[in-house]
């Protein structure tokens, strides 16, 4: 069944079971994400350490996530999603005995991270692949929107659980509640009609890369954007795994002030996301992705100067506003454009530039907070992405693309 309509995804029934387990899953995720950082800043109270943490999960996406671009180009997408969400359950399960017996070591939190971190790089290419399979290029702007949607939703919902599990039963029970979660995804996939088949023969691994960064290459258009996520992530996204020390040190509110920072940058990415799917499609995307990616920068520079936490939580929803607004754009931007047989491999750049480029910005963002202090780390940050904001827009406005 298709519709034109705001939500027209959703008349997939495909879809619709996929974007329901998503959002249970992942509000399990955002309580582990909230969880460890807490973890390690208790353990450790330092702001080095929560990016080493973060640094190692993302680490695994920057080796492996091209190879998980060829995987789910060659095989069956949602057999590969069952499977690794599967055993996604694992190191949430051994991350909860550890922590719930008191024998979890910053080391233990670095290794289980890592470990989530590549079965997430073979999951992260499929899944995004996976949506226009799922409803068809017609539809894809849509599915995108509402994805994302689901995402940010949990970001709302799993940090503030966190914080409430946290203070009622220990930090331990977030990591099961999330391995729970993840049947509800299992599930899902397990009734899903689509397969997600492989669309492209093989020509050797090498060539088989070469086509997709090629295609990237040869476009300027998606070659900008590309080169605006990865300014964002190297130097913008690491600000989130120094909100425990924001909740700490800076505002003075605990576990549970962490997960109200958390979920009102949930609500900006959510609001961005469903504001995208009634919209059903951006007309100028350049346009609207310049002034969103400069919505992002200024906010996060003036959160890092905030003194209050009211505030703050303000500004944090227009930073996750302007964040999701132009990552959801980019996406749909680069999805109309790419031909099916390309779509996993390109995806996987897409996730290598966007999430596997984040280690090496918090490995930057956790030493210069060390020496100069959290908030002097982030206004560094919100100011260089905001030139690189700048400067980008500018480009678009002299080439008039649209």
């Amino acid at each position: 069944m298709q519709s034109s309509g705001r939500f027209s995804a959703l008349y997939f029934r495909d879809f619709r079971l996929f974007v329901l387990g998503q959002l249970i899953s992942l509000s399990g995720t955002w309580m582990q994400s909230v969880a460890q950082g807490w973890l390690v800043y208790s353990l450790t109270k330092s702001p080095l350490y929560l990016g080493i943490v973060a640094a190692a999960n993302s680490l695994p996406i920057l080796l492996f996530t091209l190879l998980g671009g060829l995987i789910a180009d060659r095989y069956s997408k949602r057999n590969l999603l069952l499977l690794t969400q599967a055993l996604s359950i694992l190191p949430a399960v051994a991350l909860g005995y550890l922590t719930g017996s008191g024998k979890v070591t910053v080391l233990h939190v670095t290794v289980l991270a890592a470990v989530l971190g590549t079965i997430n790089a073979i999951d992260i290419p499929a899944r995004q692949s996976f949506l226009a399979e799922m409803v068809g290029k017609g539809h894809i702007v849509n599915a995108i929107a509402l994805n994302s949607a689901a995402f940010n939703g949990s970001r709302i919902i799993g940090p503030v659980i966190a914080g409430l599990v946290i203070a009622r039963f220990g930090i331990a029970a977030c990591f099961y509640l999330n391995a729970v979660s993840f049947v509800a995804v299992i599930v899902a996939l397990y009734r899903i009609e689509a397969r997600g088949d492989a669309r492209a023969g093989s020509e050797g691994m090498m060539n088989d890369l070469k086509k997709g960064v090629r295609f990237i290459a040869d476009d300027r258009d998606i070659l900008g954007v590309f080169m605006i996520i990865a300014v964002f992530s190297i130097i913008g996204l690491p600000y989130i795994s120094l909100l425990p020390v924001f909740a700490g040190e800076v505002f003075g509110n605990g576990a549970r002030g962490l997960g109200f920072l958390v979920g009102a940058s949930g609500i900006g990415a959510l609001s961005a996301a469903l504001m995208i799917a009634a919209r059903r499609d951006i007309r100028n995307k350049p346009e609207f992705m310049s002034v969103t990616a400069l919505t992002f920068s200024a906010g996060l520079f003036v959160f890092s100067i905030s003194q209050s936490f009211i505030f703050s939580l303000i500004i944090i929803m227009v930073c996750g506003w302007g964040m999701v607004s132009y990552l959801a754009t980019a996406n749909s931007f680069i999805q109309v454009r790419v031909p099916d047989e390309l779509r996993g491999r390109v995806m996987s750049v897409y996730s290598l530039v966007f999430l596997g480029t984040v280690p090496i910005g918090n490995g930057i963002m956790g030493l210069v907070a060390d020496h100069a202090g959290t908030p002097a780390a982030v206004t560094i940050s919100g100011a260089i992405c905001f030139f690189a904001a700048a400067v980008y827009a500018l480009k678009q406005s002299g080439r008039g693309t649209s």
